[in-house]
Formats: structure tokens, sequence, C-alpha cells
């Protein structure tokens, strides 16, 4: 309590730096699997031109209409085509009729938690200590 007493004012600009802190470690992880997965098994060569992994970026921190502050790991639209990054993104991950599914969010969630809640807590301490 104390610790959080500290923050007054600057209670938003250091729930920024967290949420941010936290939203790179999981981008990053996004950002390895896609890489790994995009033409891996195809009966086909690879068509894959990067758009889709360039669109994939971390918004910046909002607050919902509960007031809990969110940042997003997600994909820019519209595609250069006029087609959607995301639609794309849910056949990669969840394969379509003909195509497996090569999941990449899913396993980039479940395994950069412990980092990510770890970077978190970093900067929080960080932040905190300058005060």
């Amino acid at each position: 309590m104390k610790r959080l007493s500290k923050l007054g004012d600057k209670t938003d600009d250091i729930t920024e730096k967290v949420l941010n802190a936290g939203g790179e470690v999981v981008l990053a992880k996004v950002k390895s699997n896609l890489s790994s997965v995009i033409g891996r098994d195809t009966k086909y060569p690879s068509r894959s031109t990067g758009t889709l992994e360039g669109s994939l970026g971390l918004s910046s921190v909002k607050m919902d209409r509960n007031g809990n502050h969110n940042v997003k790991v997600g994909f820019a639209e519209p595609r250069a085509g006029g087609g959607s990054n995301a639609k794309l993104a849910n056949i990669i991950e969840y394969g379509r009729h003909g195509q497996p599914a090569k999941p990449f969010l899913k396993p980039a969630k479940s395994s950069s938690k412990n980092a990510c809640i770890e970077a978190m807590q970093r900067t929080f301490e960080e932040e905190v200590g300058k005060l």
C-alpha cells in the first residue's frame, strides 16, 4: 500500500509502461511462432510475402468500459490487396478444409505468460524506484 500511495498522479504513465513491457514479450513470441509456421508442411511452395508478419504489432494502451487498462497484440488492417490479415491469421491458426491447423497464437500465449508477468513486475519495480 505504501508503494502504491507513492504512485499518485504517475499511475497512468506507469501502467502504460508496465503493460507495454508485457505486451512486447508476448509480441516477440507471437512473431517467432508465426515465422516458424508460415510455409511449413505445405504441398506447394510458400507464397508468403511477409505482409502478415509485417502487420503484426502492439496496440496502444486503452481503457475498456470497465475501467481496465489493456494492450493487445494483433494485425493491422487491411491488407494491400483488400483482404483481411485477421482472416489469414485465423486460417493459419485453425486450418481449413485441406489445410491443417498451424497454431501460433495459443502456444505463444501460454509459453510467454510467465516471462510477460516477470517483465511487467520488473518494469513496475523500476518505475516505483524512480519515484
